[in-house]
């Protein structure tokens, strides 16, 4: 198995939108209730870093799979989706260093039910990174995706897939990042577990 260290650097701002619930305040509106509770949008750590969940980035490279409807070899023409979606494993997220109450906001007039193209809009918060970089580990399972192969997935779904709120996928912008170098290691299949 191998084990594949990606250096990722942001393209665009990154934004998340996480579902929470935190209870209202008597005679609290709704616009102060969001002002108050934005930041739990945000995926944070015990240590109060942001981070990426680890399935952004595998729905991003299934979704990159799909996009790209490469032909496996000698398969019939069978792609690599099913590949990407079962034969890999990425198990940690990717912290970034920045401290949720370092994170600024944006302030947004969005479809109230989150819909695109909803009558009905309100104000929203919505916390707003600049950009970020990190190392983000994937582990390999399926020998068939080759360096090549998944260079070309990793590469292309920082280009258009994208990860987070008003991502590429999603008909957005955000959520871009580059492939600055992957180191590759082999690893025991244990080691993923």
């Amino acid at each position: 198995m191998k084990l594949a260290k990606v250096h990722l650097t942001s393209t665009s701002v990154y934004s998340q939108s996480r579902h929470y619930e935190v209870d209202k305040e008597r005679s609290e509106t709704h616009e102060d209730y969001d002002l108050r509770t934005w930041r739990h949008r945000m995926h944070v750590n015990e240590e109060g870093y942001v981070y990426i969940p680890p399935m952004a980035f595998k729905n991003c490279l299934s979704e990159s799979a799909q996009y790209l409807q490469i032909k496996i070899p000698g398969k019939r023409g069978a792609t690599f989706k099913a590949k990407f979606e079962s034969g890999i494993l990425i198990a940690d997220p990717l912290v970034l260093p920045i401290k949720a109450m370092d994170v600024a906001k944006e302030r947004l007039f969005v479809p109230a039910d989150g819909r695109r193209g909803g009558s009905t809009r309100v104000w929203r918060n919505f916390p707003i990174i600049p950009s970020w970089s990190g190392v983000l580990l994937v582990y390999v399972l399926d020998e068939i995706i080759n360096q090549e192969i998944f260079t070309e997935h990793i590469t292309w779904a920082g280009r258009v897939i994208g990860i987070g709120r008003f991502r590429p996928a999603k008909n957005g912008f955000y959520g871009r990042f580059k492939v600055d170098r992957i180191e590759w290691l082999d690893v025991a299949l244990d080691a993923a577990a």
